[in-house]
């Protein structure tokens, strides 16, 4: 391999290899795409290896840049412990891209807060959220995903995992529907209304179902959708009702014509991690995104 290569032209590959896109490794790196184009350019040669190849719209990576790719994510880490003095930490000096995978529903209620927060103690860090889809270890170990916020906790040793918060799922309809007009709608009002439900695989039937049934009632689901912001979106503009999480529930209510009320009957809770490989544990600009989390998740 020739030396002529700076850690931008790391970085480049870092991306290349989490993107799988020269648009995508672009984003990431707030980058022009000729750039990074004529960065990729500069790695083949360097490298002496094609490094990707094109399959359909994306690119793979040949098994040397697999090899690769590891001894670079260290070589990328080390040189940010260095950078970083970690008893001097300033958040207002962070030039850092955080990729967090995240749900669009805990997004909603939670990023707006954490934004906020960028915004005033770290104006030139970039938060980037990405949708849930692929829930594995990997993209937390290979560095693609900086913090994982979710339900699922990952089931490896090597991962960290705190609990943000617990809670509850709540009725949310349009004010002008009559479930808005009852001071306490009744379990039987509830299942009797039309539902929109929300399921990412379509399932006309979940955990909030089993939760009804095991009290003896069945609600009449006539919408899913993937999301329970769409879900709460479709009850605000129609007459059906969405069971979603409370906070959801509470930062709709600010903003859109809507109600919500407690359900008169035990519904799973949902329990909200945020989780980290192990190897950023310590790392300043880390602890400092974990910190910032959690202050938006109160």
């Amino acid at each position: 391999m020739a030396m002529d290569m700076d850690l931008n032209l790391l970085r480049v590959f870092d991306a290349l290899v989490a993107e799988g896109s020269v648009t995508g490794a672009a984003e990431r790196l707030n980058l022009s795409i000729p750039a990074t184009s004529r960065a990729l350019g500069r790695l083949r040669r360097a490298m002496d290896d094609p490094i990707f190849v094109r399959a359909g719209r994306g690119l793979v990576p040949t098994p040397f840049a697999l090899r690769a790719a590891p001894q670079v994510r260290s070589l990328l880490e080390g040189a940010q412990g260095l950078l970083i003095d970690r008893k001097n930490f300033e958040p207002a000096e962070l030039e850092r891209t955080f990729v967090i995978r995240i749900n669009e529903g805990t997004a909603a209620s939670l990023t707006p807060a954490l934004v906020r927060r960028f915004a005033a103690e770290a104006p030139n860090a970039v938060i980037r959220c990405v949708g849930e889809g692929n829930e594995d270890v990997d993209s937390l170990r290979n560095g693609s995903i900086d913090l994982d916020i979710g339900a699922d906790p990952l089931p490896s040793s090597d991962v960290c995992s705190e609990i943000l918060y617990r809670e509850g799922h709540v009725g949310l309809v349009s004010k002008s529907s009559p479930l808005a007009r009852t001071a306490q709608p009744t379990l039987a009002q509830l299942c009797e209304h039309p539902h929109v439900s929300t399921s990412r695989r379509g399932r006309t039937h979940g955990p909030i179902d089993d939760a009804l049934s095991a009290v003896g009632m069945r609600r009449r689901v006539i919408a899913v959708v993937a999301s329970p912001v769409a879900a709460a979106l479709m009850a605000a503009d129609s007459d059906l009702v969405a069971l979603v999480p409370e906070r959801l529930a509470r930062y709709f209510a600010a903003r859109l014509d809507v109600a919500w009320f407690a359900v008169p009957t035990e519904l799973p809770a949902v329990t909200i991690h945020q989780q980290w490989h192990g190897r950023l544990d310590h790392d300043p600009a880390h602890k400092w995104l974990r910190e910032q989390v959690r202050e938006a998740s109160v």
